[in-house]
């Protein structure tokens, strides 16, 4: 079982209103519940039900709830802090490297931010490859 982090600690970070962080921290512990109970769920069908759309629908809630609560963990446990990215650091070189420069990729990644909907913003390492890539994420369990 998974427990909810407690992020209250943000309350209060500039640039960020408490509503819209208390907002966020209200669908987090949701994704949490959710994904609670629908391993509780998983844990009590029986082998002959793992054939039917009812297993099937559950397996894809899963997918949007575990994602959602692990995607608000990320995002609060990369806000609130005042340090600079070390430019001469490795994660800032490849950024470099992958985008021209960290300011293009900084750029880049806050206009994917800033676009019109719901959705994410995130920072993709292509494992094939090796690139980094900034994409828009608009369903969480994609």
């Amino acid at each position: 079982m998974y427990t909810a982090k407690d992020y209250t600690k943000l309350i209060g970070m500039e640039g960020f209103s408490d509503t819209l962080l208390n907002n966020h921290f209200t669908l987090y512990q949701g994704y949490v519940t959710n994904t609670n109970k629908l391993l509780d769920t998983f844990a009590q069908l029986k082998d002959e039900k793992t054939a039917t759309p009812e297993f099937a629908e559950l397996h894809r809630r899963l997918g949007w709830e575990f994602n959602g609560m692990r995607l608000h963990e990320y995002y609060f446990e990369n806000l609130g802090g005042k340090g600079q990215i070390n430019k001469d650091g490795a994660f800032a070189k490849k950024l470099a490297q992958d985008f021209g420069s960290y300011e293009t990729w900084e750029k880049d990644f806050r206009a994917i931010g800033a676009m019109r909907g719901i959705g994410w913003a995130a920072l993709y390492q292509d494992t094939a490859g090796g690139k980094l890539i900034n994409f828009w994420i608009n369903e969480h369990d994609q």
